[in-house]
């Protein structure tokens, strides 16, 4: 069976605000399928200006916290990108993707399935590597 990509209606370029950007970015996450165990919190950090676009950065970094350990051992980091066209009409649809951290693969919502276990393989990789430490 195919899975359904589930995404949202991104806000137009003209409607764009920074913190609109950031509230979209937690809109979309809330249509990922994760356990109500993960907490996350996202922030805005930074504008870049190139010739044809200008893009937001967002971060939004997740863990488990638990009762025996309310400071999870480490955190998982997806890095999002909000890019508005300097040619496209301004009522066009932001373009947005993001990477997951310690990856290079760009992920864009409207071609892709988020995966619970991205988050669990990088916090399981940074405890295996904390204990070799």
């Amino acid at each position: 069976t195919k899975s359904v990509i589930k995404n949202i209606q991104w806000i137009t370029g003209n409607n764009f605000t920074v913190e609109k950007g950031r509230q979209q970015i937690e809109e979309y996450i809330s249509t990922w399928d994760v356990h109500r165990s993960w907490l996350h919190w996202s922030e805005f950090l930074q504008e870049e200006e190139l010739k044809y676009s200008k893009r937001y950065h967002y971060r939004v970094c997740w863990s488990v916290p638990t009762r025996r350990k309310p400071i999870p051992q480490a955190t998982a980091s997806i890095y999002f990108v909000i890019e508005i066209s300097k040619i496209k009409p301004a009522t066009s649809a932001v373009e947005v993707f993001f990477t997951l951290e310690s990856s290079r693969l760009i992920h864009r919502p409207e071609q892709c399935q988020f995966r619970e276990k991205w988050l669990k393989d990088i916090i399981e990789n940074k405890i295996i590597l904390m204990e070799r430490l």
